[in-house]
């Protein structure tokens, strides 16, 4: 029997992913040259949150993009067939700040994968990585930039992250059993 324990509600999401747009900014000095890049599917829901906190405090807009990462999994032929997703840049990623955002970071894997999706598109000055949850055990010397909740799990439990119809972040659970 699977039991699941709420970590964060809708507001505590809210408040997360709030946070790390301020810290985006912050460490950014502003928003020039900044891009954000969400990896298919969570990643790219919560990406789209940030960037429309990051457009209302700084009152622009900054380019926003989503990446699908399936061609680049280093698990592809062990996965059986897995369907590829649409990659939505619109806009050069040479010399920008870009700020990757996934859901959940756990071995590292997604997020070297998206690396290098993102760089078969352009030469980006820089690449960070922002992340609602980091669960720990990483494979690969892959380390968040922005966290919004660290949270050590075992590796038989899961992190699931719920959004609604409209794809907004409603809560986060802690899977176990």
């Amino acid at each position: 029997m699977t039991v699941a324990v709420e970590i964060l509600d809708q507001d505590g999401v809210n408040r997360a992913l709030t946070r790390i747009a301020h810290e985006i900014i912050e460490k950014n000095k502003g928003v020039e040259d900044l891009v954000v890049i969400g990896i298919r599917t969570g990643g790219a829901y919560l990406g789209e949150q940030i960037q429309q906190r990051i457009n209302m405090i700084e009152s622009v807009t900054v380019p926003f993009g989503s990446i699908d990462i399936t061609m680049y999994r280093d698990d592809l032929a062990s996965r059986g067939h897995l369907a590829v997703g649409q990659t939505d840049i619109r806009f050069n990623l040479d010399g920008k700040r870009v700020v990757l955002v996934d859901d959940v970071l756990f071995t590292g894997r997604t997020i070297r994968a998206a690396m290098d999706a993102v760089m078969d598109l352009g030469r980006p000055q820089s690449i960070q990585l922002a992340i609602l949850i980091d669960r720990g055990h990483r494979e690969l010397p892959i380390r968040p930039d922005y966290v919004g909740r660290n949270l050590p799990t075992s590796r038989n439990e899961q992190i699931k992250v719920d959004f609604d119809e409209q794809n907004i972040p409603r809560a986060i659970y802690l899977l176990k059993g």
